[in-house]
């Protein structure tokens, strides 16, 4: 009985040992091929869809916004963090290439549209007559649908930004991680 109690120890380690080494294995192609995966090029299919749902949601109740920023490269990025330091202009974003939403098409910024066209950053203003201004109006419906509102945020004020992060941090979306690949 002594042998048998032996054997299974040994047998039950081997397997265990077994099924750890193909999880290694799994885990580091996994991480390898995550190295291997190209950066996003444009707006993700949910927030591309959720950003025309936004913008005919708000035309519903008389607010007529425009997306004035989606998809932004690394590139684009720097240039954008540069403003108000290295180069001309107010402080517009903390965030370097490869450390915003928008580098991985998961962002998107809006503006209200005026009747003549002209594009407005206006939080205070009220076209619809309702009592309530638009600014906070459209972001609520962002909110509805799913988005993140950067007028929420603690430390930094962002009010036209809107993001779907699908539970992803920028450390993860770094490592290659997108959308895709997180269990709902």
């Amino acid at each position: 009985m002594k042998k048998f109690k032996t054997a299974f120890s040994i047998l039950f380690l081997l397997v265990i040992g077994g099924f750890f080494f193909i999880w290694i294995q799994n885990e580091k192609e996994f991480r390898e091929e995550l190295q291997q995966r190209p950066a996003p090029s444009g707006l993700h299919p949910i927030v591309e869809e959720k950003s025309n749902e936004l913008i005919a949601k708000a035309a519903d109740i008389g607010i007529d916004i425009i997306i004035t920023d989606g998809f932004r490269s690394a590139n684009e990025q720097n240039g954008l963090h540069a403003k108000g330091r290295s180069t001309a202009g107010n402080v517009v974003t903390h965030a370097r290439g490869g450390e915003s939403y928008h580098n991985y098409g998961l962002a998107i910024d809006f503006a209200l549209r005026l009747d003549n066209g002209k594009v407005v950053w206006d939080t205070e203003r009220d076209d619809n007559n309702n009592g309530k201004a638009d600014w906070f109006e459209v972001a609520a419906i962002g909110k509805e649908l799913g988005f993140t509102w950067g007028g929420d945020w603690q430390r930094f004020k962002d009010y036209p930004h809107l993001e779907m992060t699908f539970g992803l941090s920028i450390k993860e979306l770094q490592q290659g991680y997108r959308p895709e690949d997180v269990k709902e």
